[in-house]
């Protein structure tokens, strides 16, 4: 029986403000066993959603009843090794305050470049680098570092604009939502669940038809945690194969849902690959 009743994709976009009409931000739902469709964004002026638009969209689902499992495309927290240069507990609430703080990228009229750049916030004081990699990076092929900025498939700039959207998420509505795994591995029953994706791991597997490759991606994330929720390969996915000290690396780093782990044997690296 599946855990979840609606099943949430999101193509992120770093692009613009938080306030600005976004081609590139995409958000496709499912239910139950049907396929996932496109949701337009609420009758404005504006054609596409906006980052804000998203995310107050997002409060007002996940506060009503069905369990809903929502994954979105950018990392949601940042390598062990950004929180020992810049001396931070290894605490993911704490590390989305602080980094609120210094990258207010929730602001309006506020553009990731210009906190990198100076121009706004105090970003030179909480910067990465791209080879700093997280250890769920390392083990999804291709997925590039949250700090490497400017390069085709990078998520650095997604990432940096839709972090302090988490922490808002988080604040409105405490309890009733489990972020993944930072909240723990285990999930409580009729909780809904929002999880950082990597939609290039499955967006072969799904016919293109004719979406272009922001809806396509949406759609791709939607289908496949439904797909594995109706089939039973979600739950093995929501407890990646990962050492303890690895699992506890993770709960600070965060986990791409889809990355099984460790892959200590062929053979578990043909059955990951059959489950696709």
């Amino acid at each position: 029986m599946p855990t979840f009743a609606r099943y949430i994709g999101i193509d992120y976009s770093g692009a613009q403000t938080p306030t600005a009409s976004l081609k590139g931000l995409r958000v496709y739902l499912a239910g139950g066993d049907e396929p996932p469709v496109e949701v337009p964004p609420p009758p404005t002026p504006r054609k596409y959603w906006t980052r804000r638009g998203v995310a107050e969209w997002l409060v007002e689902r996940l506060a009503e009843d069905p369990p809903t499992l929502v994954g979105i495309d950018h990392g949601f927290s940042f390598p062990l090794r950004y929180f020992e240069v810049h001396r931070l507990k290894p605490d993911w609430p704490a590390f989305l305050e602080g980094f609120q703080h210094h990258w207010p990228t929730d602001d309006d009229h506020t553009y990731v470049d210009f906190i990198r750049v100076g121009a706004l916030g105090n970003g030179a004081a909480r910067m990465g680098n791209a080879r700093w990699r997280r250890l769920t990076e390392e083990r999804a092929a291709g997925a590039k570092s949250v700090f490497h900025f400017g390069v085709p498939g990078s998520v650095a700039k997604s990432t940096h604009a839709g972090i302090p959207w988490l922490r808002i998420i988080r604040q409105r509505l405490g309890d009733r939502l489990h972020f993944w795994p930072f909240d723990g591995w285990d999930i409580s029953a009729g909780r809904s669940v929002i999880a950082e994706v990597y939609p290039a791991l499955w967006n072969r597997s799904f016919a293109r038809q004719n979406r272009n490759p922001d809806q396509h991606d949406a759609y791709s994330i939607a289908a496949w945690l439904s797909r594995a929720d109706h089939n039973g390969s979600l739950a093995a996915f929501l407890k990646p194969d990962l050492t303890p000290p690895e699992r506890a690396v993770a709960q600070v780093e965060g986990w791409i849902l889809g990355v099984p782990g460790l892959i200590r044997e062929r053979g578990l690296r043909n059955s990951w690959a059959s489950t696709w």
